[in-house]
């Protein structure tokens, strides 16, 4: 492992469809913000945009028009996305839709990643919990009347 990984905080991705190839641009000031104050470092950034026959496509920032100024972004390419990744991220897209691919490294992490390193731990599983799930498990905890749950054997 080279130096720089072994510095590095955890990489998380997400993929975000865009129904309709509708962008608002209402979250680029908060990830600009992430970014600006350190929490985040942006490692990819890629739009694409299926068709309606199922093909999956790269859009070039420039070709999203000017509803929404990405300039700021341009260039955020570390090469760590493939065409696996375009695909697996197509099959997850309705037709007629575009999403965005992040890539990014947070930041906030690094310092206890590094220590953990230090000290002989690897991480071994990493998940997320999309939001939901969570609220549907939320939910049925307080749809569960009392008494019902498991017992103590």
């Amino acid at each position: 492992m080279s130096d720089d990984v072994e510095e590095m905080g955890p990489v998380d991705y997400l993929v975000v469809e865009f129904p309709g190839n509708r962008m608002t641009g209402e979250g680029l000031p908060l990830l600009v913000d992430l970014v600006d104050r350190g929490i985040i470092r942006v490692l990819d950034l890629l739009f694409v945009r299926k068709d309606e026959d199922g093909t999956v496509a790269v859009v070039e920032l420039t070709d999203l028009g000017d509803e929404v100024d990405l300039s700021v972004f341009e260039g955020a390419s570390s090469g760590l996305m493939g065409q696996d990744d375009l695909d697996e991220a197509g099959a997850v897209l309705a037709p007629g839709n575009s999403a965005a691919l992040l890539v990014y490294e947070n930041l906030w992490a690094a310092p206890l990643a590094r220590a953990l390193r230090r000290g002989g731990a690897q991480l071994v599983a990493s998940g997320r919990i999309p939001v939901q799930a969570l609220l549907a498990s939320l939910e049925a905890v307080e749809e569960t009347p009392p008494g019902a749950g498991p017992t103590a054997a």
